[in-house]
């Protein structure tokens, strides 16, 4: 036996004294009514996403929120200092799931050419922008001026990491001489123009997300298939 190991306290008889039952190590699991604050806060989220994105910043309330949600009209304020901390929120919702999900896009697309990733990037950057679930990003590209300065700063890190992703594949076909503008410029003009479809993009006409992905590749590197 190590010489630092306990030895069990004795009892009178001889016999083993029952120790005292330990936690289990890590995080203790949840209770239900923690687990019903995390949805309740992600319903939040959800709620004042699209209402933002709807009606835009200044004209949503904190009542209009809750109703959406169907809480109370002072409840955002249990998970949310005010209305500016949920933007903040939302948009650091938005801006962490579109980094997961383009890096499971790459991720899947590993070993294929750079023209197979960038429509990978292309595609998801659409999807984030267009699809189920998509109000959290576009709240950030047009409400970002109601952050305060310390909210911007930690909101332009996100985005550089985010824009960051694309760089290496963009250099690959510059390299190659798919890609003929400057990487620096061809990054700002590609996620520029993809932005923008959030502005007159109607799920309900004849367009889809493909369609869209299929454009920009043929655009920006005369690509409208997926290259082998």
């Amino acid at each position: 036996m190590p010489a630092h190991a306990a030895t069990p306290a004795l009892s009178p008889n001889g016999a083993s004294a029952r120790l005292t039952p330990q936690r289990p190590r890590g995080r203790p699991r949840k209770t239900l009514l923690e687990r019903d604050d995390g949805n309740r806060r992600a319903d939040l989220l959800r709620a004042a996403a699209a209402l933002f994105r709807s009606q835009g910043f200044a004209a949503t309330t904190t009542r209009d929120i809750a109703a959406a949600s169907g809480m109370q009209s002072g409840s955002p304020f249990y998970h949310f200092k005010s209305k500016d901390a949920l933007l903040f929120a939302v948009m650091q919702e938005g801006m962490h799931s579109a980094l997961a999900r383009q890096r499971d896009s790459l991720q899947a697309q590993h070993g294929q050419t750079a023209l197979r990733q960038l429509r990978a990037l292309v595609h998801t950057h659409f999807q984030v922008l267009l699809g189920s679930d998509s109000d959290f990003v576009p709240v950030m590209l047009y409400e970002a001026r109601s952050l305060n300065a310390a909210q911007h700063s930690e909101l332009s890190a996100l985005q550089a990491e985010y824009e960051a992703l694309w760089i290496p594949v963009l250099n690959q076909l510059h390299a190659t001489g798919a890609l003929r503008a400057p990487v620096g410029l061809a990054r700002l003009l590609l996620l520029g123009a993809l932005n923008w479809s959030v502005q007159w993009f109607d799920a309900t006409k004849r367009a889809t997300v493909a369609d869209l992905t299929d454009a920009a590749m043929a655009l920006f590197v005369g690509e409208s298939t997926v290259s082998t």
